[in-house]
């Protein structure tokens, strides 16, 4: 087992043979907006995320759902049609699954993927001087929590739905390619959590500039009429205190930074000097790139996010 419980991280590894490493990860979620084929697009993009996070490619899934009985069939089956061609549209197929019934919709995927032993890429490779990149704009929690009021917009609705059904694919490739030795997804923690995971992984401080940062069309302005789901305070409280202001922010602006995403983009701790080379591999893909800081020595207290 090279990646487990020991090191928790997106996903686990275990070590077939000097060439091959087994990645398995699994998630799934409530839905986060109206459509049932977006809905299962973006579960299944989000669990594939995890294998893209460590470096893999994708080999199957499985399917892994809760739907109540009274769901028409159409319904359900547009769910899975989403998960099945996200899946597909990356060279890999859906072989089975399980299905139980419950009064709330839930679908995601298991997902075995493979890997290089030694290309593998985790939370804890992050090292001082490395520069910080961002695959994906941020804001999806305000985004879906603006859906849920009814306070989104047709275009603002189509970036986010069009950002979380992105595959991280591309990103990890340019991963690999840079020799990128640690990196993560953006989820549930929101951007600061999973910083903090890969500082205290790397015994290393993230220094994250604010004004890099990219935004989702909307996120700014849903935040700051404080369209936050529940986790964004219950990031902020855990997370919270491991990070310092260098500069004021509105308190609106520090909620925004915990964030839950959902799909969210990878954050890669890359070499400064591969940095045109993880560009020129993410081009071909249309894949965008933002540099929003660096790594910077820090052991003990110092292990930790400080927001410039």
């Amino acid at each position: 087992m090279l990646v487990g419980l020991g090191a928790p991280d997106d996903a686990a590894v275990y070590r077939l043979d000097d060439e091959h490493a087994l990645i398995q990860t699994v998630d799934f979620f409530t839905p986060i907006v109206d459509t049932p084929y977006e809905y299962g697009a973006i579960a299944a993009a989000n669990a594939l995320s995890d294998v893209y996070a460590m470096g893999g490619r994708v080999l199957f899934a499985l399917n892994i759902a809760a739907f109540p009985p009274q769901l028409p069939p159409w319904m359900l089956a547009d769910v899975l049609r989403g998960g099945a061609d996200v899946v597909r549209s990356v060279g890999a197929a859906i072989a089975g699954g399980h299905t139980i019934q419950d009064k709330e919709p839930k679908y995601g995927l298991v997902v075995t993927g493979m890997a290089h032993p030694d290309k593998i890429m985790t939370k804890g490779g992050a090292r001082e001087g490395d520069l910080l990149v961002l695959t994906k704009p941020l804001g999806t929690g305000v985004i879906t929590t603006a859906i849920k009021r009814e306070l989104a917009d047709e275009a603002e609705v189509s970036a986010a739905i069009r950002s979380m059904t992105w595959l991280n694919k591309a990103a990890s490739e340019a991963c690999l390619a840079a020799g990128v030795k640690a990196a993560t997804d953006i989820t549930g923690f929101g951007l600061l959590g999973h910083a903090l995971e890969m500082a205290e992984a790397s015994g290393a401080r993230l220094r994250i500039e604010f004004d890099r940062l990219p935004w989702l069309p909307g996120a700014l302005r849903h935040a700051e009429k404080w369209a936050f789901a529940g986790g964004a305070f219950n990031n902020k409280s855990f997370y919270g205190p491991a990070v310092t202001l260098t500069r004021p922010l509105e308190e609106w602006q520090e909620i925004l930074l915990h964030d839950p995403q959902t799909s969210g983009g990878l954050l890669a701790a890359a070499p400064r000097d591969a940095l045109p080379t993880f560009i020129d591999a993410c081009s071909p893909a249309g894949q965008e790139v933002w540099v929003i800081g660096e790594v910077t020595a820090g052991e003990g207290a110092e292990v930790g996010v400080e927001i410039v």
